[in-house]
């Protein structure tokens, strides 16, 4: 037999040993009925051939896999990267095991995803949606089929049919504003995230009631649409210096797009946070160590993950009954760093 090119079968230890594969396979499970000397010889058999055991055959035959499903934008970003942590952190405590994706924002790559996904015949999927997805076709497959969903921080619009765990986007907004305007600032720009994505669509909003409730006008050409890339924040830092010279503050719906902001800042010589305040949002692990360090909002990623999981595990465990979808909002909290405190402000955290 060659061992490299060919997987041994239990059919091939039991025509090694003259026995069926029946009893083979009793005598590896350890069945009462086969004889002590009869699995031991299965055992020294199975050794010598290097079998390995389909644990995953064995474990749909019992219908479940122990595999779960998830799904992110892209794993190099911290927030996701900790979201994926608090996950693992819970489901490996009840047996199961992650396979983990990254749609690196494509909606197509997403729905390959998922079809991988449920051709790998998980119990669950927990994903966080592409900027892209607008369309939810490839969600109701999933549910079709009976596979345990929950969807975190980028949720479906309008589908309350659907387990999600989400933070308060629209006040952790709110409170970053606040502070910019208690700092001084009156003509912020907002690097605003894609409109019809409904966590930036929150904190847009956080963003314009906290103006209007200091009397400050909402000027739309201070509010920015862009995927809040690195390079999107500062290719829209640069084109609103160009045409708003007189912005004193920055509000950007990601981290990544503060840090591009921040970098066309320095290079104009404007200096951070005396002539622009910058907050960011999701607390990336850079924004400490960057000069200078930059306030943002905490999203509370390890958390959410284990929030989602708990919320999945829980519907793997009622697979077959009616369960009421449920929505997890956690709080966020504000980080003020260097980078916003013009003038001392009584809430600072570290």
């Amino acid at each position: 037999m060659n061992l490299k090119n060919k997987k041994t079968t239990i059919s091939d230890i039991a025509k090694a040993l003259n026995l069926s594969p029946s009893a083979v396979s009793k005598a590896l499970n350890q069945h009462p009925r086969i004889s002590k000397s009869t699995r031991e010889a299965v055992e020294e058999m199975a050794a010598k051939l290097q079998y390995e055991p389909n644990h995953l055959a064995a474990a749909l035959r019992k219908g479940k896999s122990y595999l779960i499903g998830i799904i992110v934008p892209a794993i190099d970003i911290n927030f996701f990267a900790s979201v994926v942590k608090g996950i693992e952190t819970i489901i490996n405590q009840e047996g199961y095991n992650a396979i983990i994706t990254q749609s690196d924002d494509l909606i197509d790559k997403e729905i390959r995803s998922v079809d991988a996904l449920l051709n790998t015949q998980v119990d669950g999927i927990i994903c966080s949606l592409a900027n892209a997805t607008t369309s939810y076709d490839h969600l109701e497959k999933v549910i079709q089929k009976g596979v345990s969903l929950v969807l975190f921080d980028r949720t479906a619009a309008n589908r309350e049919d659907i387990s999600s765990v989400v933070i308060d986007d629209y006040q952790g907004a709110k409170e970053a504003t606040e502070h910019l305007v208690a700092e001084g600032c009156r003509n912020i720009l907002h690097l605003a995230g894609p409109g019809e994505i409904l966590p930036y669509r929150l904190r847009a909003a956080g963003y314009k009631d906290v103006l209007k409730k200091h009397g400050i006008p909402v000027r739309t050409e201070l509010i920015i649409e862009s995927h809040l890339t690195q390079e999107d924040g500062s290719r829209c830092m640069l084109k609103a210096l160009e045409s708003l010279p007189q912005i004193d503050a920055v509000f950007a719906s990601s981290d990544h797009a503060a840090l591009g902001a921040m970098r066309v800042l320095a290079e104009k010589g404007i200096k951070i946070p005396n002539e622009v305040a910058l907050v960011g949002f999701s607390n990336e692990g850079f924004g400490a160590f960057v000069e200078p360090s930059l306030s943002t909002v905490d999203q509370h990623g390890t958390q959410m993950g284990e929030w989602a999981a708990k919320l999945l595990l829980e519907q793997c465990k009622q697979k077959g009954k009616e369960m009421t979808p449920q929505k997890i909002v956690l709080p966020t909290d504000l980080i003020i760093r260097s980078s916003s405190k013009k003038r001392h402000y009584t809430k600072t955290n570290t």
